[in-house]
């Protein structure tokens, strides 16, 4: 069978107090075409279709023209699950007779243990979910993470999983070793919010959304589509696209990126002020592209954003490199300020407690200056 795996529409985005809506409609124009180009048996969309739990309506009014086309005039099946931006209980508003069409929208984990059978292959979907849900759900107390959750979906999927047949699961999870960006939420603090790529070997194809480069891991079967469209400049250097994969009965499959190019591309530009405003170096640009500006100029410059804005119109963030420097260097002075007063304060309490006497001012200005010392050589080395 065929397929196409998207992910990550994050529609109703705000970027820089931007709304990406007709940015968002003219990168799904694309991929519309390409469904009906293509012609596949499915269409995978692993979660965050919207950006925020209550979207606003042009980016509800989109979705539902998108998902109508592909899944109505085209009659293709989707297969959807809900992501961390989602809300599940809204997504899922309507589902079970979006089935009759073979619209298979899933928000809720308990809906993920019976597997939706297209040509021949077993899609199990699994929409992002706290582990305290699955906690709850399965009476497992000692699930206390995001791996943990991950393991036992999965592990009790595999009591009736068809070993002869091809499983493809559909999830939003951060895989381990993953590379993310400034876009992305994070799922929790630490390490917690991490899944091991390991737990995905019974599946033949494993369709992530979450991160959003298509090449955020390396894995032969655990793969991300990436997002629709850049938003956020730590994206600026990756290409968007979609994966199409076309699977035999054995499972073994090819995948094929098919890029998506934006109206307007979201960019970074680094020069001296006269550099960028000279008409022979603008000449060159697409102007009206949503631009980081770094400008390298030491001086004062006199409201520097409009001067640019009338060559660039969607400048969204300036800075100054000597700016940037100088918070550097003031951040890292500030780091030695506290790891010197965290010094001293432990060592007055080591002091008091192993000679009961008082740390005077005297001892502590001559602590400082030790401390001070030892900081400068490590400078040093």
């Amino acid at each position: 069978m065929k397929f196409i795996h998207t992910a990550d529409w994050h529609l109703g985005k705000l970027v820089h107090g931007l709304y990406m809506t007709e940015d968002q409609r003219f990168m799904l124009k694309q991929f519309m075409e390409l469904v009906e180009k293509e012609k596949p048996d499915a269409v995978i969309i692993a979660g965050d279709l919207y950006d925020r739990s209550i979207p606003p309506t042009d980016a509800v009014n989109l979705l539902d023209e998108v998902l109508y086309f592909i899944n109505v005039e085209l009659n293709t099946p989707i297969l959807a699950i809900s992501g961390n931006h989602d809300s599940a209980e809204r997504l899922s508003f309507g589902s079970s007779w979006y089935q009759k069409n073979q619209f298979y929208l899933n928000g809720k984990i308990e809906n993920s243990f019976s597997p939706v059978s297209l040509a021949g292959v077993n899609f199990y979907l699994v929409p992002y979910c706290e582990p305290v849900v699955v906690r709850k759900m399965l009476e497992d107390d000692s699930i206390l993470n995001h791996h943990d959750a991950m393991k036992a979906i999965i592990g009790k999927m595999e009591n009736n999983l068809q070993i002869n047949e091809p499983n493809v699961l559909i999830g939003h999870s951060f895989v381990l070793g993953g590379k993310t960006s400034d876009s992305e939420r994070i799922l929790s603090v630490g390490g917690s919010g991490c899944v091991g790529a390991e737990l995905f070997a019974p599946f033949a194809y494993s369709a992530l959304g979450h991160l959003h480069s298509p090449e955020a891991i390396n894995h032969q079967t655990v793969k991300y589509s990436g997002s629709l469209m850049k938003y956020s400049f730590s994206e600026a250097k990756q290409k968007k696209s979609v994966s199409i994969i076309e699977m035999d009965e054995k499972g073994n499959f090819t995948q094929k990126y098919h890029a998506l190019t934006p109206e307007k591309d979201m960019r970074e530009l680094e020069g001296h002020i006269e550099e960028l405003l000279d008409i022979n170096f603008y000449q060159q640009q697409k102007v009206d592209d949503y631009l980081k500006i770094t400008l390298l100029d030491e001086g004062a410059i006199l409201d520097p954003i409009q001067k640019l804005r009338q060559v660039y119109p969607n400048v969204l963030h300036l800075e100054r490199k000597i700016e940037n420097k100088d918070r550097k260097d003031k951040s890292v002075l500030q780091v030695q300020k506290e790891i010197q007063q965290n010094e001293l304060e432990l060592f007055a309490s080591f002091y008091e407690e192993m000679t009961t006497a008082t740390f005077s001012e005297e001892k502590k200005d001559w602590m400082a200056s030790v401390i001070n010392q030892v900081l400068r050589e490590e400078g040093r080395k």
